[in-house]
């Protein structure tokens, strides 16, 4: 199954924090780290990290004499806890199962996607000579979201003898995943309580120290034979502060494999339908099947999954077909149907590591496209996230002088801004102001989520209850940050970042931020237009309704239409979009220079800082900026948007903008390729596919050496995935129309997937020639309508279209 399993040859130390990133399991109530069962976590090569979805709190520390407060997913207690040794002459003290101490025969480990189980396999000889197989197989519970399981066997070789196995569940652990964080406090858990049971069953609670969240873990450990008959062990328990561990003593013959099956439950204070959650831990432990009990029902979750998101490509492209199904993967193992219920947002790095302290960014915006062409109903629930925050957001605004809505540059638990002060260049090992707070483009990436949403589902209850007052809070926010200039005729924004985040502010000018972000403002003339269009589409109650309970009256109603047609946009040598206000006045940047000087020049702002210089002076970018303006529209759509802004954009320009800030842009983030891929896939097929394997590679290669062993990269993962089901194909929905225009790389020939508009599911294949769409029969009657190319069809259930894309269309 090359295209379904991500495998690993031998044991690397230096490679294994990152294997333990990209082999996480997860459910999307809770994820943990690939690391080996029998490691705890050192200084350099191990990290078992287990994190729940929403797992919050709060710590101070003192920096530079002032106390700083940062907001992190917390590491939860460690329940893989399973290792193994071998008793000298039967009895004595002997060393835990370290691998640094043997010889490695043999070593594979192997993340199985469509299954959702992660294996390890291995063979080693000790000092003694004793040849030793260890086979584990590990299960998150996709089906059973409170659920997890190992299985590992030890085989004795040449040798027999009394060995003893440690289960444990370990609540004394600490953030300590991410190396610039490690100078900050770290200890979020308090252990409350920790014990046993009579038949075996082994508890652990913990509390976050602030945000009063209890955490229950409960495990069960059964042996078997070869034969999966039971073996009674003989077993001391251990029990301390926050760990508690069972020591099991059995005998081990040649060649007379032994099975170890480890249970695990995992409960919270949070939780819905539960009374207390150690309570429910070691209740729901009991009544645990087999380890194949649960491998069963979590391969029909998994199984059943696949159906609906799978994007298959043609035979040709067997590693690009594995690393899409490893992204889709660890995007449903970070929302799942476990996770409707749980008041959470998507963090831009998944529940897989402490990198961004888990927080939520704007990577919604690459991430909820696939969710709402596959699974809407999780689109739904993360918006919804935005929408509890809706106060906080409120509040944000008033403080900051502005009216409406402000939603924060990084949301973690309760919706405040928790965008550190300070930041630390790992560089100059200096700690310096974080100013990225000032990336108020957030606020758009919220608008354009809804507006998506609604658009892909029709979904009108939604918009009428939710959607539509975040987009006018939103709007009412940018009114109150912009100003008219009379001289232009022309609303400005000052004072924001855009996209690129290597500027901050403009250089020798003593204000914070930029003034008009392109980006920012034609986005916002677009956030105007969206909402009034959402406001006419209300029936007409609810629109009274919403205008008393956000006291909105004509003249801010109009004054939004205004700014829909007139927001400035800076443009410089004629036809290129200015990043902001004065970006052509920048000196242009030795790129030549600085890559024979650094080589790897991703990161130019802790370069250019080390030296003493600043990002700020030069034409260049980390990532898309102008640019995402061509991503998240077609061509025809931001010409439109621009005419009514009263500029003039043709194809050519758009062409011209795009070669001028591909040629000034570091790729300093994994995002970057994947919408250069994007912009560049109409017009240039060879650098668009260039583009999308380098986005493709961003995690599993890690191109940025170090970053993705964090956490990985989900935008990058799920955007990747968006760029083969919606811009190759040229799918796009435009005014209840699902559009197809599809344009296919030469190196791809052909893709399949499903996607589901407007409540009926449709199976799409394409190729380079050739376009069907298929229906599938269900309940549902009411036709769709869509469109290929320039033409509007409709399709009935049931009743499969083909279209020849290399003839005229009837």
């Amino acid at each position: 199954m090359p295209t379904w399993t991500l495998v690993y040859q031998g044991f690397k130390p230096e490679e294994e924090r990152l294997r333990e990133a990209l082999c996480v399991l997860g459910n999307g109530y809770f994820c943990t780290r690939a690391a080996a069962e029998w490691v705890d976590a050192d200084e350099n090569t191990h990290y078992p990290g287990t994190y729940v979805a929403g797992g919050y709190n709060r710590l101070i520390t003192e920096i530079s004499g002032r106390p700083v407060e940062n907001e992190d997913l917390v590491n939860m207690p460690n329940w893989l806890c399973l290792t193994f040794r071998i008793l000298e002459n039967g009895a004595g003290e002997a060393e835990w199962f370290d691998l640094a101490k043997v010889e490695i025969l043999s070593y594979r480990q192997e993340l199985d996607v469509r299954e959702g189980l992660l294996t390890r396999t291995l063979k080693v000889r000790d000092g003694k000579g004793r040849e030793t197989s260890l086979n584990s197989r590990r299960l998150v519970s996709m089906a059973k979201p409170h659920h997890a399981a190992i299985e590992m066997t030890l085989t004795a070789h040449n040798w027999s003898g009394r060995i003893q196995v440690r289960s444990a569940l370990d609540g004394r652990v600490v953030n300590y995943g991410v190396a610039r964080y490690r100078e900050l406090n770290s200890k979020h858990l308090v252990p409350q309580d920790s014990g046993f049971e009579e038949d075996g069953r082994i508890y652990l609670q913990v509390e976050t120290s602030q945000s009063g969240l209890k955490v229950a873990e409960a495990a069960r450990t059964r042996f078997y034979d070869e034969s999966g008959a039971l073996i009674d062990t003989s077993y001391e328990t251990v029990v301390e502060p926050g760990y508690v561990a069972q020591i099991h003593t059995l005998d081990l013959g040649e060649e007379n494999p032994v099975s170890v099956e480890k249970s695990v439950t995992l409960f919270t204070s949070r939780d819905r339908a539960t009374s207390h959650p150690l309570s429910e831990a070691i209740e729901a432990i009991g009544r645990n099947g087999s380890f194949d009990d649960l491998l069963h029902d979590h391969k029909v979750a998994w199984k059943q999954l696949w159906r609906r998101c799978d994007v298959v490509l043609d035979q040709k492209r067997e590693r690009v077909q594995m690393i899409l199904r490893v992204h889709i993967f660890h995007l449903l193992q970070t929302a799942s149907r476990n996770s409707i219920d749980l008041d959470v947002g998507i963090p831009a790095r998944g529940w897989h590591g402490e990198a961004y302290r888990g927080h939520i960014f704007w990577d919604e915006l690459f991430i909820f496209p696939f969710l709402n062409n596959n699974l809407p109903e999780l689109t739904h629930s993360l918006l919804r996230y935005r929408h509890r925050r809706l106060d906080e957001a409120r509040a944000g605004a008033a403080e900051a002088g502005y009216r409406g809505a402000m939603f924060p540059w990084q949301s973690g638990a309760n919706g405040r801004e928790e965008t550190q002060s300070m930041h630390l260049n790992p560089k100059s090992g200096r700690w310096l102001p974080d100013l990225s707070r000032n990336q108020r483009h957030v606020n758009i990436a919220i608008s354009y989520n809804v507006w998506k949403y609604w658009q892909a589902t029709g979904n009108d209850g939604f918009m009428s209850v939710f959607g539509a007052e975040l987009l006018f809070e939103i709007c009412r926010f940018w009114a109150s940050i912009a100003h008219f200039n009379p001289d232009r005729k022309r609303y400005e924004i000052h004072g924001v970042m855009g996209p690129d985040e290597y500027h901050e502010e403009f250089p020798g000018r003593d204000e914070v931020g930029l003034r008009n972000n392109a980006y920012t403002n034609v986005m916002v003339a677009w956030s105007m237009d969206a909402a009034l269009k959402a406001l006419d589409s209300l029936l007409p109650y609810r629109r009274e309704e919403l205008r008393e309970t956000l006291d909105l009256d004509d003249e801010e109603i109009s004054l939004w239409a205004d700014m829909s047609r007139r927001m400035y946009v800076p443009f410089h040598d004629e036809a290129i979009v200015s990043q902001f206000e004065g970006y052509g006045e920048l000196k242009e940047f030795d790129w030549e220079g600085y890559a024979e000087k650094y080589g790897n020049i991703a990161r130019l702002d802790r370069i250019l800082e080390a030296e003493g210089d600043s990002a700020n002076n030069y034409k260049l970018s980390k990532q898309a900026d102008v640019l995402m303006l061509f991503y998240l529209f077609s061509e025809d759509e931001v010409i439109r948007i621009f005419e009514q802004l009263g500029y003039e954009v043709d194809p050519e320009g758009i062409r011209r903008n795009i070669e001028y800030y591909a040629a000034r842009t570091s790729h300093g983030s994994t995002l970057s390729n994947l919408v250069m891929s994007a912009v560049t896939s109409r017009y240039d097929r060879e650098s668009s596919w260039t583009a999308f394997c380098k986005a493709l590679e961003s995690d599993i290669s890690d191109v940025q050496g170090g970053t993705t062993a964090e956490g990985i990269h989900l935008g990058a993962m799920a955007g990747t995935v968006d760029l083969v089901q919606r811009v190759y194909t040229g799918l796009e929905i435009r005014d209840g129309i699902l559009f197809f225009n599809p344009r296919l790389p030469p190196q791809l020939g052909s893709i399949e997937f499903a996607v589901r508009f407007h409540g009926m599911w449709l199976d799409v294949r394409v190729t380079g020639t050739d376009l069907s769409i298929s229906p599938r029969a269900e309940q549902r009657t009411e036709p769709v309508k869509i469109g290929v190319v320039d033409k509007v069809f409709f399709l009935k259930p049931g009743y499969k279209r083909a279209f020849k894309l290399d003839q005229p269309l009837e």
